[in-house]
């Protein structure tokens, strides 16, 4: 039997593999350091991409419930290329949310949309999540 790991977003025990584990570190990284509410985070979930019926790794909703940003996980023996950012770029034509972010668990890389252009822009640390309107 293969190891797992309980997801406290899917609710459920899930197949231990070296992407999951980096997954369930970034959901680990988001409520605990980024404290960012469980209920805005969504894992695995089925989207349409032109035709084609795709999963993102992790969505981040703000809290007006928008796709505030996008996650792509590999495995730590993934290097992060051109390729990886293309998916989440996919997956952000459906989504349309302002910030993209790659990782492998040791190194990650985020973008910001921009808003005229919708050139991405590579940001030096991880933007601050919304806080909640007064």
């Amino acid at each position: 039997m293969s190891e797992e790991i309980f997801d406290k977003i899917r609710k459920k025990y899930v197949a231990l593999t070296p992407e999951e584990r980096v997954r369930q570190h970034i959901i680990s990284v988001l409520i605990e350091e980024k404290s960012i509410p469980q209920t805005l985070i969504s894992v695995e979930a089925q989207i349409k991409v032109g035709k084609l019926l795709k999963r993102f790794d992790i969505l981040v909703y703000d809290r007006e419930l928008l796709p505030w940003m996008i996650i792509e996980c590999k495995s730590e023996n993934i290097t992060l290329s051109p390729e990886v950012l293309n998916q989440a770029i996919r997956y952000n034509k459906t989504l349309n949310a302002p910030y993209l972010l790659i990782t492998n668990g040791k190194d990650f890389y985020c973008f910001k949309k921009d808003k005229m252009s919708s050139e991405l822009i590579r940001q030096a640390s991880f933007p601050s999540f919304p806080s909640k309107k007064a």
